[in-house]
């Protein structure tokens, strides 16, 4: 009876809800309406109401969104009657019904996250399961690769019971025996190099035949050659805390039919939007809001995916499907479809246990998210997960959102140029008032504000999205059209890693986007135009010239971001607090301590003063070690000496003369998961809706003067080699 009654209570509710989304109101009325649903929704943010509050508040959101959805589809569209119109004007239509789409799809997901799961551990007596730990390689270099072996090899595991495998297509037998001398030589030494680097950190070198189907090829050749229960992966720059396999392993025997424990990617460094913006210490990165709540809520649909990295899975679980898979060339989230489309499970742990890199560059950057982005199209096109069999309903769902969100750069270039339509061609693509406008556009976007803000504040600043899309959406277009063309074409690519931009310059790809900024230039001009020639119009004319602002706004922030600072640096220096001893001038040792690291180096804070150690000397820094390194001397190279009161900082390079040295600086740097824990938490801050658009508008108008400048001084390119 109960249930019978519960249905009956959603189907008057739903009932209810249609009338109100459809009821014919006067404008007034609908704006009244709205004002309160909104205010209703602000006093429910701003008392912080949780729980059934924040449901009541996103219900009241979608009111006004479903309205707006109802309005648009039965009053602005034109006529089919004049196509010049109708088409531009569908095409607009299309690409906000896709936003709105992709807002419920993110409202299921994240409706009821998952809360960050408790520490578990294996049971008392329970002997640890062996575990291969795969860290697949390509063109990384000698130091990045012996800092992620380094760190994989100090985990906090019976050493008995787990092997830590480098898996190199950059040593391959068809590269080492290549038609040209050069290739050939390169691949043997690397081939040489790193065996020797596997044997000093007791690791294991594996390479194979010829680089066949990338990234998921090489993992497949690391299960054919191992026999661990569980297989760990990290990618060649992301090196695991100790507490990686003590925080993961112990999930799997509270499930038999789990195969896949996912964790977040912590990055040190930037990447190059936030590092030309300067907001890296301050705002969230980009990836922050994806792990911090979106995989969360994937979780509670059992449809949180492999990410390629910083993840334990289960071997039989990837011997169901022969391995990883290899059809798309993101082979991580089609491995977890196929895997849950029969049966099996993932969870999703929210703590941080690697730390990355992110591509520093802005070329780099695009190269990824074009990889990204097109290995989703793939999945799309070859298992489109809304019709994928074996997969529940909740699951399709969610895989639906993770897989359509790739499709942004289509909607985005289309709200770039609406505004053309009109202010350039005089089309009517969108037919309403100026009232029409305020009364439902207006508060539409300003309920999609407090909708995001609410869900996402702690994680995503405003307007902060928009950025990011747009500025991978000038050059993810066409690589999008490209798969739809031909599917099978995309190819691996691997992302560039521990780079550094030595000199001030602009971005080999900026040019796109000054000739946007000059068209949408053109367009201001051509609004203030039309309102003097046409004041019977003016209304519309402003309304369109505001809209074309607001992209104005966007695109001088993004001259910002392809305009690229001076950083030498590949990583950013994290604070710590460990003792030490560094060896003085007369070669005695004096007591100290090491305040901050990075993979480059590290300072240390001598309480007595500089003990006679002076810029470009060689010395030698003792500590003791979290884990059994082997060694506790590290040599360093100082680079600079600064007084601090009767003290004095060091700031030291690091000179490793072995592979064992790269154990210490692997121990601190990345053994203390803790550390990136709270410099995450640091950052995850909701500023609001309204501190964050004058905070975003700020930087805005201070990036478009640098982009500018950065054109007048490197527009030529001959300045990048300066």
């Amino acid at each position: 009876m109960s249930k019978a009654l519960t249905i009956l209570i959603w189907l008057l509710a739903a009932a209810a809800t249609l009338v109100l989304l459809t009821i014919p109101v006067s404008l007034q009325v609908h704006l009244v309406m709205a004002v309160v649903l909104i205010l209703l929704m602000a006093v429910i943010k701003l008392l912080g109401f949780e729980g059934n509050w924040r449901l009541l508040l996103l219900a009241l959101g979608t009111i006004i969104v479903l309205r707006y959805a109802y309005w648009r589809t039965t009053s602005t569209i034109p006529s089919v009657d004049n196509l010049a119109d109708f088409i531009p004007g569908l095409l607009l239509y299309l690409a906000e019904m896709y936003c709105i789409l992709m807002l419920f799809l993110s409202l299921f997901v994240v409706i009821k996250p998952i809360p960050s799961r408790p520490s578990v551990r294996l049971a008392e007596g329970e002997a640890a399961p062996l575990v291969d730990v795969f860290i697949p390689t390509y063109n990384e270099d000698y130091e990045l690769l012996a800092g992620t072996l380094a760190a994989a090899k100090a985990m906090d595991y019976p050493t008995d019971r787990f092997t830590v495998w480098l898996l190199d297509d950059g040593g391959t037998d068809a590269k080492r025996n290549h038609p040209d001398p050069e290739v050939a030589g390169a691949a043997q030494d690397r081939y040489e190099l790193l065996r020797q680097l596997c044997d000093e950190l007791d690791c294991r070198y594996l390479t194979r035949e010829a680089n066949e189907h990338a990234k998921a090829g090489n993992l497949n050749n690391g299960l054919a050659n191992s026999a661990g229960e569980y297989v760990a992966v990290f990618d060649a720059d992301h090196a695991p805390a100790r507490d990686f396999l003590q925080e993961t392993v112990p999930y799997f025997a509270r499930d038999e039919r789990l195969f896949l424990v996912q964790t977040p990617h912590f990055f040190l460094n930037p990447d190059p939007v936030e590092r030309n913006l300067r907001t890296f210490e301050v705002m969230p990165s980009e990836n922050e809001m994806f792990y911090g709540i979106i995989q969360r809520g994937l979780d509670r649909w059992n449809a949180a995916f492999f990410c390629g990295s910083a993840a334990l899975l289960r071997r039989e679980a990837l011997q169901a499907t022969n391995g990883f898979a290899g059809r798309s060339i993101t082979e991580d989230c089609e491995t977890a479809i196929e895997l849950h489309s029969r049966g099996w499970n993932s969870i999703y742990v929210d703590k941080p246990l690697v730390a990355g890199l992110q591509p520093a560059t802005f070329a780099s950057f695009i190269g990824q998210r074009t990889r990204w982005a097109q290995g989703m199209m793939q999945i799309m096109l070859f298992s489109f997960p809304l019709f994928k069999r074996g997969l529940k309903l909740v699951q399709r769902l969610s895989y639906l959102s993770s897989t359509m969100f790739w499709l942004f750069p289509l909607p985005r270039m289309i709200f770039l140029f609406a505004p053309f339509c009109y202010l350039f061609f005089d089309l009517q693509i969108f037919t309403a008032s100026g009232g029409d406008f305020a009364a439902y556009t207006l508060t539409y976007v300003l309920v999609n504000l407090v909708m995001q803000n609410s869900l996402f504040g702690r994680w995503r600043w405003p307007w902060i999205s928009e950025l990011y899309e747009y500025v991978q959406s000038v050059h993810l277009l066409g690589a999008l059209f490209s798969v739809i063309r031909n599917p099978r074409r995309p190819t691996f690519n691997v992302t560039a890693k521990d780079e550094s931009v030595d000199k001030a310059r602009l971005s080999e790809l900026a040019r796109p986007f000054y000739i946007i900024f000059l068209l949408l230039l053109v367009a201001v001009s051509m609004t203030i135009f039309k309102i003097g020639a046409e004041p019977y119009r003016a209304e519309v004319t402003m309304v369109v010239g505001g809209w074309n602002i607001f992209n104005l706004i966007l695109a001088g922030c993004a001259l910002g971001v392809v305009s690229e600072r001076r950083e030498i640096r590949a990583s950013r220096r994290v604070a710590i607090e460990r003792r030490c001893e560094v060896q003085a001038a007369d070669g005695s040792w004096v007591k100290g301590a090491i305040i901050n690291v990075s993979s480059g180096g590290l300072a240390v804070r001598l309480p007595g003063g500089a003990a006679g150690l002076a810029r470009g000397a060689p010395t030698v820094v003792k500590f003791t070690p979290l884990s059994d390194a082997g060694v506790t001397e590290l040599s360093v190279f100082i680079r600079s000496v600064l007084a601090q009161g009767k003290g004095a900082v060091l700031g030291c390079r690091y000179m490793p003369e072995r592979g064992l040295d790269y154990r210490l600086i692997a121990d601190l740097l990345f053994a203390n998961s803790a550390t990136w824990q709270a410099r995450q938490r640091s950052r995850q801050i909701n500023i609001g809706i309204i501190r964050g658009t004058i905070r975003f508008l700020g930087i805005a108008l201070y990036q478009t003067g640098r982009g500018l400048t950065y054109f007048l001084r490197f527009g030529s390119g001959k300045a990048a080699n300066d």
